[in-house]
């Protein structure tokens, strides 16, 4: 290996990626003779070029890995799931929806709305169209969902991002937290995002990029505070503890490892989103190891 070499890395400009690479970008760890060029671009945007095979490494939905896996594959840190949380519908009132109203109740109620959402390759996406079925969407940029909401171009949003927390703040009400619905119909976390390395990079440096990189994660976790600082300037209309809460739900020991309650809810995600008519054809995932 020359003594160095340069790898493009994708990610989200959200405070919870920037929290996983803090120990890349502050060069505070051992790469191995690696440099990293971060690549900062919204999810929607980093799943169409992964399609293209434009980056080493990306982070990508977990929806987009049945597009991209012709050229990637799936990286077993770097997840972001949604543990009983996850991705929303909002909406500016709750009106003809009645208190606690059941799933098919608020089926019928969304589908005679236009939904605004980030884009047709996230996962909340497929969440939401194995939830629902067919509906009218209006693909949206994510960081305009509340905007285009409220100057009537859609009547709810399909928010990601920091939007799960702040909402509330922004006058929208939750009709539907798609983590919660997937956990009560599956017992398993909502897989949303994950990281891909590009299959034309030697299977011996892709476990070693893969053991740089959760080491990225583990040295973010053990420093907590300084990485939390780091992320804050990509931490959109979020104070301290919220950003510090928001990076809590999706760095976690999932991050770390999928495990095997993280590799079957991918494996179910994705077999739901076949059924649903949405992915056309099975996905087969191939997961890198780590370096011994």
């Amino acid at each position: 290996m020359p003594a160095t070499k340069k790898l493009t890395l994708g990610h989200s400009p959200d405070p919870d990626d920037a929290f996983m690479f803090y120990a890349l970008a502050e060069r505070k760890i051992d790469t191995r003779g690696y440099e990293f060029e971060h690549i900062l671009e919204e999810i929607q945007k980093l799943n169409e070029r992964c399609t293209r095979g434009e980056l080493h490494i990306s982070a990508v939905s977990i929806h987009a890995c049945a597009y991209v896996l012709e050229h990637y594959a799936l990286l077993p840190c770097g997840a972001s799931m949604g543990d009983g949380y996850g991705p929303m519908v909002v909406a500016p009132s709750r009106d003809g929806l009645a208190p606690g109203a059941p799933d098919d109740e608020i089926r019928s109620w969304l589908l005679e709305r236009r939904i605004a959402t980030p884009g047709d390759m996230t996962s909340a996406y497929l969440a939401l169209r194995i939830f629902l079925g067919e509906f009218t969407a209006v693909q949206t940029p994510f960081d305009r969902i509340f905007d285009d909401v409220t100057d009537g171009k859609a009547q709810a949003g399909l928010i990601i991002h920091e939007g799960q927390l702040t909402y509330a703040a922004q006058g929208f009400v939750k009709i539907l937290d798609l983590g919660e619905w997937w956990r009560r119909e599956t017992g398993l976390p909502l897989p949303l995002g994950g990281n891909v390395i590009r299959r034309d990079i030697p299977e011996a440096e892709q476990s070693v990029i893969a053991s740089i990189l959760r080491e990225s994660i583990q040295f973010g976790l053990d420093h907590r505070a300084e990485a939390v600082a780091h992320s804050m300037p990509l931490a959109r209309g979020m104070n301290l503890p919220m950003a510090d809460q928001f990076i809590g739900m999706y760095v976690n020991d999932y991050t770390l490892d999928y495990g095997d309650i993280g590799r079957r809810a991918i494996y179910e995600f994705l077999e739901r989103g076949h059924e649903a008519g949405v992915i056309p054809a099975p996905v087969e995932l191939e997961f890198v190891e780590y370096a011994s």
